[in-house]
């Protein structure tokens, strides 16, 4: 069932190439880089209705709790929506995967008592849109729940981001930057912020442009109209 639609969003989103090589490793990912705890961590404790932003090949499913009674699942890449439509089958908690943008997402103003962005921010089009509509569709008081990849490392590390993003990093890797900053992007969004950790993953592995994560929680405050 879907919660409501919005006015048309932006074009669909085709990465085929990168769809399929990233729907190959990310499993693997999971198992052996620490990928997997952090989904764990991500999802403790949600409860009620939770909307997912780029939910890939629908990777988070099988973590989420029992209290929460539904999961609306956007992807926008036709591949990758089709993969997490078949993990949606084998999830613990009602899937509901649709297509549609970060930017213009496909559900009612306040409908939902979580988002979630898993390893998304990097690759939106537009970051403020996409945590514009995030804070729409999010009640008052609502969290949200992030784990993302960024800016991170010195000052080489950093120049080294900028220079990948500039060059040849978003066409190889389906639209990714390295050098985003997630923490602030949801401040800059009005969410106030929670418990956050910066982390490098592969946790024990050599430090690489897109090693610098972190894992945290943000609200929309009980007093603010969401933006859209």
């Amino acid at each position: 069932m879907r919660l409501g639609s919005e006015a048309p969003g932006p074009a669909p989103v085709r990465h085929p190439v990168f769809a399929r090589y990233y729907a190959r490793v990310s499993t693997g990912a999971d198992a052996r880089l620490g990928f997997a705890g952090m989904r764990e961590r991500l999802l403790a404790g949600l409860s009620g209705r939770v909307i997912e932003v780029g939910a890939g090949n629908g990777l988070n499913f099988a973590r989420y709790p029992a209290a929460v009674a539904q999961v609306l699942a956007v992807e926008p890449e036709p591949l990758l929506g089709r993969l997490a439509r078949e993990s949606a089958h084998r999830a613990p908690v009602p899937v509901d995967v649709v297509p549609g943008a970060a930017e213009a997402l496909p559900a009612r103003s306040g409908a939902f008592d979580a988002v979630v962005l898993s390893l998304v921010l990097c690759s939106v089009r537009d970051v403020a849109r996409a945590l514009g509509e995030a804070r729409r569709v999010l009640r008052p008081g609502g969290q949200v729940r992030f784990f993302e990849h960024g800016r991170g490392g010195g000052r080489a590390m950093r120049l080294t981001q900028r220079a990948l993003d500039g060059t040849v990093w978003p066409a190889l890797a389906g639209g990714c930057h390295l050098a985003r900053d997630p923490v602030a992007a949801l401040r800059r969004a009005g969410f106030e912020l929670g418990p956050y950790r910066e982390l490098s993953l592969p946790q024990g592995g050599p430090r690489l442009p897109a090693s610098y994560c972190v894992l945290g929680t943000a609200w929309r405050p009980d007093d603010g109209p969401g933006t859209g």
